[in-house]
């Protein structure tokens, strides 16, 4: 696993520490087994942003500092100069770079995110979110499975839907896909 993905799990359990949260609570509330959530700790799996958002805004913590360790400073504006966002790569073919992490208080999550390719007919797993998202399609053919719902967007078009609602994402034509997230 990268580096960065081993840090935000030393992170989460320094949290965990800090607020005496017992690894149960922690792992229920990311709708994971206590297992599962021990890895994310280790370094050994993936965090997934959704879930790290679930536990920034239960334990009131920005999200930022289980991301990047930084405290977000900025509160009249952020400005994020052009391949100069900070990335996070969670190693499944997903790519995000967080476009508003200097600002303090923010009510909602801007992201480039890139979807690399799977091979065949894979998808990625399943994932919900507390809020709701928005997606406009810059590069490539996304797939977007919303419950049983399967939609296909292409460069242009975008999507406003219910993050509860359980949902992936590929890319199509075995090329990777850029899209807008906005999550709240």
């Amino acid at each position: 696993m990268e580096e960065s993905i081993k840090q935000i799990g030393e992170r989460l359990r320094g949290l965990r520490d800090v607020l005496n949260i017992p690894t149960e609570e922690v792992a229920k509330l990311c709708g994971i087994t206590v297992e599962h959530y021990l890895k994310i700790e280790a370094g050994e799996a993936d965090p997934s942003v959704y879930r790290l958002s679930k536990i920034s805004k239960r334990y009131g913590i920005d999200l930022d500092v289980l991301l990047f360790g930084e405290e977000p400073r900025m509160n009249s504006y952020y400005l994020t100069r052009d391949k100069q966002a900070p990335e996070i790569d969670r190693g499944d073919k997903y790519m995000y770079q967080t476009l508003a992490s200097g600002f303090k208080g923010r009510k909602m999550d801007p992201f480039l995110v890139q979807v690399d390719p799977m091979p065949g007919n894979k998808k990625n797993n399943k994932n919900t979110h507390d809020g709701q998202e928005f997606d406009f399609v810059l590069e490539g053919v996304l797939e977007l499975t919303i419950d049983k719902k399967v939609l296909v967007l292409r460069k242009g078009d975008s999507i406003y839907f219910d993050a509860k609602v359980p949902h992936c994402m590929r890319a199509l034509e075995n090329e990777p896909a850029k899209f807008l997230c906005v999550v709240n």
